[in-house]
């Protein structure tokens, strides 16, 4: 989804847009793709150490999920801030920053003594990766021939996706046998690999020209305009409320399944994160489905797939659980590749703006509900926390009466 409007959209400043099948193109491709992953992967990377964290700093269940919490928090407000000044900096030059720094806070949170560095690690990554999603996908717009650019597209948003799943699993196995530390700078490294392979792989930029950021009352005009629109306030709250759920499970799926009677492993916990392979396949199956049956049908199928994932993890069998947590994965995935996409179908202007704001309350969501669901967990464990999410999904069924049919 693009959060920044290209500067030149499809128009080479210094020669012809890039096509597929040319080495520059292969070039662009896998540094994107290492963009996506990269930058995935520090952002998820701690989900399968909640456990570790409590027994080492001695913190709660939802404290330990704050690692996660203030992460994609500073991640949704950096994400609106370099939207609106980065068309004032060179592309290249704002993702390799963003990466080496985020890969270099990492390492830190690795050694970080205490619990509260060791957040303000987290939260400065944060603040350090929006450079990443805002600047990714316009800088493909503006290198890329139009033909195909839905292909460059899909290998960013496939190593972001990976990045995701292999970020959770790897930090999972290695903390198995070794330490959350070793994990955490195993991880740091391999992000700053990735940002030496970005910065080669890379060509120079031929579609992109500086100009002066616009004025802040103009980035607040645009925004408020979106959320006057008809539908886009519904389609930024089901953002809110899609991923929010789906990290509230995940984070607090571990202290169950670690827990008597099941008494897993974290390299075992870290497996199930797996399902994303199904969920990044349902995605595209419910993105080219939206475009035939309309957005609402599969917005609604999205949302309802994910509430009966959540009704069969109350059962005490394993291998239903993890069916349960596959669903989940895979409504999550429908309702997210429909809502983002929508989002630039009933923006009339400013699409970028519109973007920058769902990405926003995607984000937000993941910190403040991750947040509510562990005041859940306290309360009660995984029934409390359960319908926490179901209520949430259940907002969310509502808010689509509001959305176009599409």
């Amino acid at each position: 989804m693009t959060v920044l409007s290209p500067a030149h959209p499809a128009q080479t400043l210094t020669g012809e847009p890039v096509r597929r099948g040319t080495p520059e193109y292969r070039r662009i491709g896998a540094a994107l793709f290492l963009t996506g992953f990269s930058a995935f992967s520090l952002v998820y990377c701690v989900q399968p150490l909640l456990t570790e964290f409590t027994r080492a700093f001695h913190v709660t269940p939802a404290q330990s999920a704050l690692s996660m919490s203030l992460t994609t928090g500073a991640l949704a407000l950096s994400i609106l801030i370099t939207s609106a000044v980065a068309d004032s900096f060179s592309r290249r030059r704002v993702m390799l920053t963003s990466l080496l720094t985020a890969a270099l806070l990492n390492g830190l949170a690795a050694l970080a003594p205490t619990w509260p560095l060791l957040l303000l690690c987290r939260a400065l990554e944060g603040l350090a990766l929006g450079g990443v999603p805002a600047v990714a996908m316009a800088y493909l717009a503006e290198e890329i021939h139009p033909r195909d650019l839905g292909a460059a597209m899909g290998q960013y948003v496939g190593g972001t996706a990976f990045g995701g799943m292999m970020g959770r699993v790897c930090i999972g196995l290695l903390s198995d046998v070794t330490s959350w530390h070793a994990a955490l700078l195993v991880m740091a490294g391999a992000g700053l690999l990735s940002a030496a392979g970005f910065a080669l792989l890379l060509p120079p930029s031929r579609g992109f020209q500086p100009r002066p950021a616009a004025p802040a009352r103009e980035h607040l005009r645009r925004w408020a305009a979106h959320l006057r629109t008809p539908g886009l306030g519904a389609l930024f709250t089901l953002g809110f409320l899609n991923l929010g759920v789906m990290v509230a499970a995940f984070n607090y799926l571990g202290f169950r399944l670690h827990a008597p009677p099941y008494a897993l492993s974290a390299a075992a916990i870290s497996l199930i994160f797996l399902t994303y392979l199904l969920g990044s396949a349902a995605s595209g199956w419910g993105g080219r489905l939206a475009d035939r049956r309309g957005r609402r049908p599969l917005l609604t199928t999205g949302l309802t797939v994910s509430s009966a994932g959540l009704a069969l993890t109350l059962l005490p069998t394993l291998p239903v659980i993890i069916l349960g947590i596959t669903l989940i994965t895979v409504g999550f995935f429908i309702t997210h590749a429909v809502a983002s996409s929508s989002v630039g179908q009933l923006a009339r202007r400013d699409k970028g703006h519109a973007s920058a704001l769902y990405l926003l309350a995607y984000y937000a969501g993941s910190s403040v509900i991750g947040v509510l669901g562990g005041l859940a967990w306290a309360a009660g464990g995984w029934p409390p926390l359960v319908a926490l999410c179901a209520a949430l999904l259940g907002l969310g069924l509502t808010l689509t009466r509001q959305i176009p049919r599409g």
